[in-house]
């Protein structure tokens, strides 16, 4: 379980490659370069994860395709005239279809993980670890600006 949180949050950057079609060969190659400068791949090791990414991109492009056409078909369902029955059959495609999408993810994740070193993963999960404290932080100093830009406007209104 642990190693999936890390590939997780570490491979997001490599699976941020599925968000958009046209994107998809530039942001791949940007974020297998980021990997690589986090954790010290190889160029060989770079090069099998580009192949991995480019090979699974089909299948989850296909699939996000599916779901995109499925959400939008349910949305126009939306009504005082609906059918319960075809709702209930494309809820239920759509549920598969993000069943298919979660195994994809975690097959690629699984791939790109095979590719590491245990130094590398140790040094990912180090990486992350420090990012997720960031991220803490930055929420923290948020929530805190948030109370006092709140108690501010509540001391006025009291005035």
């Amino acid at each position: 379980m642990k190693t999936f949180r890390l590939l997780a949050a570490g491979l997001a950057m490599a699976f941020a490659f599925t968000a958009g079609a046209q994107q998809m060969g530039q942001q791949g190659g940007d974020q297998v370069d980021q990997l690589a400068r986090m954790i010290d791949l190889t160029d060989e090791q770079q090069e099998e994860i580009r192949g991995i990414l480019d090979e699974m991109q089909g299948d989850i492009q296909d699939t996000q395709k599916q779901i995109q056409e499925l959400q939008q078909k349910l949305d126009g369902r939306v009504g005082p005239d609906y059918d319960e029955q075809a709702i209930r059959e494309d809820a239920e495609k759509l549920g598969n279809l993000t069943g298919e999408m979660t195994a994809e993810s975690i097959l690629l994740q699984s791939r790109v993980e095979s590719v590491f070193t245990e130094e590398q993963r140790e040094e990912l999960e180090k990486q992350m670890k420090k990012q997720r404290q960031q991220m803490q932080q930055m929420q923290q100093q948020m929530q805190q600006q948030r109370g006092q830009g709140q108690g501010q406007g509540q001391g006025q209104g009291q005035q």
